[in-house]
């Protein structure tokens, strides 16, 4: 069987044209998590006045030079104020108001004392002090969020100083879930049969495709039945824009998916992979629709639904890469198992600044230890020409924590 390199595979995956122009209006109250589908633009500047940042007194500065100065009255955040500081005078400004007209320094109240209608100033300050200038924040044309950002609370706030009632986002990519095979139990199902086993791609790959920005359509299981297989496949790309399915893709007797997928009419993008775990995989497309066809073992389905399912989420919702890729230093030597390019859990410590990886509590065995990803795991990455590494030695690494 002839196996494409990781890197090739990952170009190809990246080549592939998706529709990534698809949007809904949601209230921003609903947008959290979600990604812009639109750049975000001030209308005005921030702020639109000269602004005081502290409570205190607006004045003309060189008037610091005088034994007092008059107080015309209070200037409460909120109010208009039309009232025009000449030389001699102040008024007593609030956090957030305006800045009276001709007035160009805001002297904070610890820095004077008051005598009835007069202050006098006890330590002067800068020209411009405690004000905010016009446009300080943003400027109005500027560009303050991005198409493609996922919007968290800052996005929130910011949206809600323009006034930004509906938020175009782009629409989810829907992911429909397969998992097959006999000896896979659904849960909630009983049986008699040792030798059956629980499912938990269909739930996991659930999870991270949600956390990946999709709505995920659970499709259960479905044993080695090529006809029931089919028509799982037929339903799932009439719902769906991505079909995911775990088992079937090897090269065993009820290995049935990778025969049933050119015959949904798809074309297969590319069949097998030099990778360590998920090998088989198959990546196909139909019309604008998708198929991944991974390997049953949890830990390999998981880690191919990381480097192929969620990138093709990722672009239909017009996002970038949809991992971070850090690099960091070995605290052990590594044992290279394959020459295939190689994902292995391991942990992060942070020290200093500085990445660390150590591979404590990490079973080395078949792909089926899903385990291995528990704790905040993350992968590292070593290449097909990579061999043995020693301690010290700097890799790169698959963050999982940003999904």
């Amino acid at each position: 069987m002839s196996l494409l390199s990781y890197e090739i595979s990952q170009n190809m995956l990246d080549l592939l044209q998706v529709d990534s122009t698809r949007f809904e209006n949601v209230p921003l109250s609903s947008s959290l998590g979600r990604i812009l589908a639109k750049d975000i633009a001030a209308k005005y500047n921030d702020p639109q006045f000269p602004t005081a940042s502290m409570d205190g007194y607006a004045i003309r500065y060189a008037d610091q030079d005088l034994d007092s100065i008059t107080i015309l009255g209070n200037n409460p955040a909120g109010h208009n104020e039309i009232r025009v500081i000449e030389a001699g005078s102040c008024i007593k400004t609030f956090t957030g108001s305006k800045m009276p007209e001709g007035a160009n320094t805001l002297i904070q109240i610890e820095n004077v004392s008051v005598d009835g209608s007069e202050v006098s100033v006890d330590q002067r300050v800068e020209l411009g002090s405690s004000v905010r200038p016009v446009g300080e924040g943003y400027k109005a044309g500027d560009i303050l969020i991005k198409k493609g950002t996922k919007i968290g609370f800052a996005e929130i706030g910011v949206m809600a100083g323009l006034n930004r009632v509906m938020v175009g986002v782009a629409l989810k990519p829907r992911v429909a879930i397969i998992a097959t095979g006999s000896e896979i139990l659904d849960l909630g199902v009983d049986s008699d049969n040792p030798s059956q086993i629980r499912s938990s791609n269909n739930y996991t790959l659930a999870a991270l495709f949600e956390l990946g920005g999709a709505e995920v359509i659970q499709l259960g299981t479905v044993g080695d039945d090529k006809d029931k297989i089919m028509q799982t496949f037929q339903t799932a790309l009439e719902s769906a824009d991505i079909v995911v399915s775990t088992g079937g893709v090897s090269v065993g007797d009820y290995d049935f998916v990778k025969d049933i997928v050119p015959r949904l009419g798809a074309d297969v993008v590319f069949k097998g992979v030099a990778i360590k775990p998920g090998r088989h995989i198959m990546v196909a497309q139909k019309d604008e629709k998708f198929i991944l066809a991974l390997p049953g073992f949890a830990y390999s389905s998981t880690v191919t639904s990381i480097l192929y399912g969620l990138p093709l989420v990722s672009k239909m919702l017009g996002c970038h890469s949809p991992y971070k890729i850090i690099e960091a230093k070995l605290q052990e030597p590594f044992i290279k198992r394959s020459k295939n390019t190689e994902f292995t859990a391991c942990n992060i410590v942070v020290e200093d600044g500085q990445y660390f990886v150590n591979f404590d509590g990490k079973k080395v065995g078949s792909s089926a230890i899903l385990t291995n990803l528990l704790n905040s795991s993350a992968l590292m990455v070593t290449g097909e020409d990579d061999g043995d590494l020693e301690e010290d030695t700097f890799v790169n690494i698959i963050l999982l924590e940003y999904f």
